[in-house]
């Protein structure tokens, strides 16, 4: 086992005090979106012992998939990560073009899909995947804008997801003026102070204004879902579906990539051809993860055809001999609160409190905790890791 140092990332859309506090650090006036454990080559964890730090490849090779800790402040890009045949060709023509890796204008960081999972570790809001058109049509109606009429009658004539992926199209590729969204806005304020909100997307409309007033993402987002997750629940969002958390805490496991397609919401390079190349591609899958309870103990997310799964323990006096986690090659461990000892099965010790994290390989065979707290696990599931049930949002 080794311990882990991990790079943080420190985008705009970060908080200043969520992160420091779950690494028990003291916040130093940077906004802290994400932790990154891994072995991404942008930023890999590295590998501590007592005469080893190194990068984590070298003793772990290249793990396929990425677990995260992630903090909202405010809303993150209106983005959608690509499939990978649209990721391999992305990449192949921004390295032949010989664009940096690093450079803010490069959007293909690597030749793989991004198919993630968001375990909410606070209360988290996202939005996430369209609404059905009936839906749609029944919040924009009361709006009642010249631009929100308009959008009415090109969904009525053009019904359905790619009926509304033209409206993304147009609002991202047209000419939209702050004036207009304004208004939108103004009417959003209006029916949801008067107690009318059609399932939260006026008060979402508001609530994004608030940090980006003129983006004619503050119009896509009432066709999105809002989708709220407590604190132990989880969902999936496939490839190719349109998203932007808003607010919260979360644990994010995801194939390891860092290919994102943004089209609004940000001070990033955007995308919107791109973005909207990959949703004419059909709707993915966006839904809920319901964890299977492996023990008394433990529960385990296991999105199907997945290259990633997220067991979590809850360790007490209740388990004297500890818990055991699942057995896989290759995995990161991260503490998510409380205090535990990592027991390997040669007798290895290590011991975690909120925010340390460990790197285990197949040597180190089954692990135990023991202690009074909670664990998380990210490892690449194998063929008789259960697959959980997924419930679809849309």
């Amino acid at each position: 086992m080794y311990r882990l140092r991990n790079g943080s990332q420190h985008y705009d859309w970060g908080s200043e005090s969520a992160i420091p506090r779950f690494l028990r650090d003291s916040p130093d006036g940077r906004r802290v979106a994400e932790v990154w454990i891994g072995t991404h080559p942008l930023t890999p964890s590295h590998a501590v012992g007592v005469d080893v730090d190194v990068d984590l490849t070298e003793v772990a090779g290249d793990l396929p998939f990425l677990l995260k800790v992630l903090a909202a402040d405010r809303p993150l890009s209106l983005q959608v990560h690509p499939s990978r045949s649209i990721a391999e060709a992305g990449f192949r023509a921004e390295e032949a073009a010989g664009i940096p890796l690093t450079a803010p204008h490069r959007t293909y960081k690597d030749p793989n899909h991004k198919p993630e999972m968001v375990y909410a570790l606070t209360t988290f809001d996202t939005l996430v995947g369209f609404r059905p058109t009936a839906e749609v049509l029944r919040i924009l109606a009361p709006i009642d804008t010249e631009l929100t009429r308009s959008l009415c009658d090109d969904l009525h004539a053009f019904p359905g997801f790619q009926g509304i992926v033209a409206l993304v199209a147009r609002l991202l590729t047209t000419q939209i003026e702050p004036a207009e969204i304004a208004e939108i806005v103004a009417a959003c304020e209006s029916l949801a102070s008067s107690g009318v909100d059609i399932k939260r997307a006026y008060v979402t409309a508001v609530e994004v204004a608030a940090h980006y007033p003129s983006d004619p993402g503050v119009v896509i987002s009432l066709l999105l879902n809002r989708l709220t997750l407590q604190p132990g629940e989880a969902a999936f969002l496939g490839t190719g579906v349109i998203h932007s958390h808003l607010s919260g805490l979360c644990l994010e496991v995801m194939a390891a990539s860092d290919n994102v397609l943004r089209a609004g919401l940000t001070s990033k390079h955007v995308d919107p051809e791109g973005l909207v190349r990959c949703l004419e591609r059909g709707m993915s899958r966006v839904a809920r993860v319901t964890p299977d309870h492996i023990s008394f103990s433990t529960e385990l997310f296991s999105p199907v055809g997945a290259e990633f799964a997220l067991a979590l323990v809850q360790a007490s006096r209740a388990d004297p001999d500890g818990v055991l986690m699942p057995v896989t090659k290759r995995s990161v461990l991260i503490c998510t609160g409380g205090e535990v000892t990592v027991v390997n099965k040669r007798g290895q010790k290590m011991e975690l409190a909120r925010g340390d994290s460990l790197y285990a390989g197949h040597d180190d065979g089954e692990l135990r905790i023991h202690g009074i707290g909670e664990v998380a696990q990210a490892y690449e599931p194998g063929r008789r890791t259960p697959q959980s049930a997924l419930i679809d949002l849309v």
